[in-house]
């Protein structure tokens, strides 16, 4: 059987290399039974084209290798 390899490329300018960028934060809010704010701790993991710098989420990340696999499903 033929062994078929694709990858997931950057769609402005079709590299193939991503690093992983983290950003931090916390969102504070009121809760009804305290005037105290709470707060939630939020990471957000972002890809970033090593050529063009563009941004990716992992969801865009996931979609684009979901097109992939529908893409040799369907043919």
């Amino acid at each position: 059987m033929e062994e078929i390899v694709e990858f997931f490329e950057c769609d402005e300018c079709s590299n193939r290399d991503f690093e992983r960028v983290y950003n931090f934060s916390l969102r504070f809010h009121k809760v009804n039974f305290s005037d105290d704010l709470i707060y939630d701790k939020l990471v957000e993991e972002i890809y970033l084209c090593t050529n063009c710098q563009k941004r990716f989420t992992k969801q865009e990340i996931e979609e684009g290798l979901d097109k992939i696999k529908k893409k040799y499903r369907k043919g």
